[in-house]
This record gives structure tokens, sequence and C-alpha cells, in this order.
């Protein structure tokens, strides 16, 4: 039984309409993850009345969210309506900070991208917000048809209870309201969440596999750093001040390759992040009497899986201390499910063997193993995450 916070009882307490809102989510995600399908399916499977389904379903195709698909099979009376979810209509906008580039996109209903552009980050606060008011803005202007809201993924700490940014540690932001200064220039609802929480919520909205639907994983995003979201019962946890999960600046050791946002090089991200596999292949590279050009981390992942041994060795080294972390988190969490997304998660293969190794020596005897799995957010998990503030709000599926 969840412990009712009575500091926010009076926005707890259920009202007709918070009746109606629940009931029009459910709805809502049944069209979402069964449709096509019909109003008498819905009732049966939710056990809502026959009268309430009609009506929210009225509602909902007046409001654009779902559209009739045509006619199903008779069970011997008249062939029942099929609904399904709108789609290819705009219904968020993502924004992806990242400490390289900021990414804004949008996105229908179902989460589908239906346009994106980027731009390059700068450690300029100023400059940075007044660019995200402008392009955001513009979107918001051509949209303004539709309902849409904003989700905003961000590299750092955010405070859920005011919105506000507390600390992105890649530029010492601090104390950045980024969430008022949109929601003033384009009158639309805006939420803010940090990138690792947003790419699991994400998980939780994309994946069909019934234990990310409902049970414990932990997501670990592999990018400049690392950071991780973690989901009990189908719920985000984020701690206080939004500073749970918070693992990328563990203490790892004490040399790591590169240092951390944080300026440390004891962090786990320090050792087992993008910047670190770049830092390894480099080095050896010149170890090898060879020259080191322009790469990131697309091409040593390429390389990687077509065999080239340096590539191969920098890749696996850096994993290895990535499941040294992952490992820590199973001890600490025994979460049913790790996923992993980045970059590198395009060569599973040729690392996935050692992930499985630490995960299996970490499980205390008798307990189940720990599965770990690829991400299927693809190559844009941040925005994607940032689309999914919106959507999960809209759908209720987490908190």
């Amino acid at each position: 039984m969840k412990r009712i916070n009575l500091q926010n009882a009076k926005a707890q307490i259920a009202r007709p309409t918070t009746i109606r809102d629940i009931n029009r989510q459910i709805v809502l995600s049944y069209v979402r993850d069964r449709g096509p399908i019909s109003r008498a399916q819905i009732a049966r499977e939710t056990e809502l009345h026959r009268s309430t389904v009609s009506l929210i379903t009225d509602q909902l195709v007046n409001d654009g969210l779902i559209v009739e698909t045509g006619e199903g099979e008779s069970t011997g009376g008249r062939k029942p309506t099929l609904y399904k979810l709108m789609t290819g209509t705009p219904a968020a906008i993502g924004i992806d900070v990242g400490p390289k580039v900021v990414t804004i996109g949008v996105s229908d209903l179902a989460g589908n991208l239906l346009s994106q552009e980027s731009f390059a980050s700068s450690p300029d606060l100023e400059f940075m917000t007044a660019q995200i008011i402008e392009r955001t803005a513009a979107l918001a202007k051509i949209h303004n048809k539709y309902e849409i809201e904003i989700g905003i993924s961000v590299p750092g700490l955010v405070d859920q209870r005011t919105g506000r940014v507390i600390h992105i540690p890649y530029f010492n932001w601090r104390d950045w309201d980024i969430n008022s200064a949109l929601r003033r220039a384009t009158g639309l609802t805006v939420t803010v969440e940090n990138d690792a929480n947003a790419t699991a919520l994400a998980e939780l909205w994309f994946s069909r596999d019934a234990l990310m639907r409902n049970e414990t994983f932990v997501s670990v995003l592999v990018g400049d750093g690392i950071g991780t979201g973690i989901v009990f019962d189908g719920q985000l946890y984020r701690g206080e001040m939004g500073a749970g999960g918070e693992f990328g600046h563990m203490i790892a050791g004490s040399d790591a390759p590169v240092e951390c946002s944080c300026g440390s090089r004891e962090c786990w991200e320090a050792y087992a992040s993008e910047k670190a596999l770049i830092e390894r292949y480099r080095r050896l590279l010149e170890l090898n009497g060879l020259k080191a050009n322009g790469f990131d981390v697309s091409d040593i992942v390429q390389l990687a899986r077509s065999g080239e041994v340096n590539a191969v060795k920098a890749l696996r080294e850096t994993v290895e201390y990535l499941g040294n972390g992952i490992s820590n988190l199973i001890v600490g969490l025994s979460p049913q499910i790790v996923v992993v997304s980045g970059r590198i998660t395009d060569a599973w293969s040729v690392f996935e063997d050692i992930l499985t190794k630490v995960s299996e020596r970490s499980i205390l005897a008798g307990l189940p193993k720990t599965r770990l799995v690829p991400s299927a957010l693809g190559s844009l998990p941040t925005l994607k995450g940032a689309f999914c503030l919106v959507l999960s709000r809209k759908f209720g599926i987490a908190g």
C-alpha cells in the first residue's frame, strides 16, 4: 500500500472530475495499446460501464485524440466501430538539451517524430535560453491550433516541485528557470526533467515488455556522462530534490582516462562514458604508432562492429567499467531489468558477453538473474524522453 503524502493530501482528494480524468486516461491508454479496439471490448476489459466508455470515446474523438478506423467482426448484432490513436497530428514539442547539441522536435500522440532541428550547445546560459525560447516559440506558433505541451530533457538536477533546473554540471549552470521563461513565451504547459529520468520514462512508454511496463528496472544512459533512471513498480523514482539516480558520480577508481563533468577522475562516468571511450581509443592509436584523426563515438562503434582491433579493445575495456557500475546497481537495487541506451548499443554484440559476466557475479545465491537489454529507443533516447514528459501526462502512465 502506498503511503499518502499528507502535505499534498488536498491535491490527492478524489473529486468527480478526478474520477472522470482517470477513466478518460484508462480508455485512451486502451486505445493506444490495443487499437483498433471497439467500445464493447474496452468496457469488458476495463469493467467500465458501456455508457461511460461511449461518452469518453465521443469526447476523445471530438478532441482529436482518437479516430474511427472501420468496423470489426460482428458477434451476432451490428458490426462494432473500431478506434485507434490519432497519429500524424502534433501533440508534443520536445527539447533535448545536450552537452554538445540541442535538439528540438515535434511528435504526435504516439511519439512518432514529425519534425526536428538541432543547433550547437553553448556554455553561455543567456544565449542558450534566448535560442531555445525563440525556436520553441516559433514551433508553438506554427502548431497553435493543436493542443500541444512542451517537455524538456536536461543533463542535470531538476526540482520537480518548482520546475527549476538546479544544476547542470557540464556547463555549471545553476538555478535555471527555463520552465517559467518558456511558459511566458508560449502560453503552453512545460515539464522539465533530468535526461536519464526522461529516458526511463520513454522506456516505459515505448516498451512492449510487460515487466518494464509494470515492475522494476533501471535505465542506464551512456553519453558524454552516465545517467540512471530508476523505475519501481512502474513508477519513476526521483529522490529528494530530483537527485535520485545520480550514480554517474559514484566512486569507481582514482585515475580515470578523462575528467567527469564535475571535474573528478574518480566518478563512474569518467571511466565508462563516451568521453572515456574516445580517449582510450586515441591512446591505443598513439601507442600503436597510428595517427589519431578526428573521430566520434559513432565512428568507433562502427569500427568495432567491423572488427578493427583498437576500436574493439577500447570499447570492451570501457564496457567493463560500465559493467562494474551496473554490478553495483544490481547489488543495491535488485532490478528485474537493466536497460542500456546510447550510441554504444549499436555494437551490443561486441560486448554483450562482458555485461552478462559482470551481472551474473553480482547476483546473490538463489535470486533470479537480472536481464540486461539494449534500449529500443534508437538514436534519440533523450529527445523521445522529452516527448514522453508530455505524453505520460496525457495518458497518466507515470508521475
